[in-house]
């Protein structure tokens, strides 16, 4: 994907609204990463710089150059005009908060969404262990049954279609 990204990168160098660019997740751009939420590489993320969303479409040059395409600016307190009614009213709302206000609203929403991934890990490990759980069962009824003379019963009905077949 790599060779792709850099070509998509190269072919919006100078565009005016949208930003193609990399981020090293590993070393400078650490902190940065974790705070829009790439938890997997390569993630790519598009949208309002205050609020990502993951892109989940093809990986090749021509997928990502037909998204990019498709990309531009978005609803947002600066873009009213790009907004729907029932957006900017939103807005509104929140821009009538005070700024106390505001952060807990978006505090309270952000713990929200941590504790249903938080939900989410804890039932993937639960569905982890029963397959462990049930794999494990498996593996040792199928031992069971290959060692309560399974082979030999095999060979010695081997051995008899053998002098059948004569």
């Amino acid at each position: 994907m790599k060779p792709a990204w850099d070509k998509l990168m190269a072919a919006y160098k100078d565009h005016k609204t949208t930003l193609v660019a990399d981020v090293d997740c590993t070393a400078g751009g650490k902190s940065l990463c974790e705070t829009v939420g790439v938890e997997g590489f390569p993630t790519i993320k598009y949208g309002d710089p205050s609020d990502l969303e993951d892109y989940e479409g093809g990986r090749d040059f021509d997928d990502l150059k037909k998204f990019a395409d498709g990309l531009g600016p978005l609803c947002s307190p600066k873009n009213l005009d790009l907004c729907s009614a029932e957006k900017k009213k939103q807005i509104q709302e929140y821009m009538a908060m005070d700024a106390k206000k505001l952060e807990e609203f978006v505090s309270s929403k952000e713990e929200e969404m941590k504790k249903i991934s938080s939900d989410f890990d804890k039932f993937v490990e639960g569905l982890q262990k029963q397959y462990e759980d049930g794999n494990k069962k498996k593996d040792e009824g199928i031992k069971a049954i290959k060692e309560s003379g399974l082979g030999l019963a095999k060979a010695v009905r081997a051995s008899l279609k053998g002098k059948d077949e004569l």
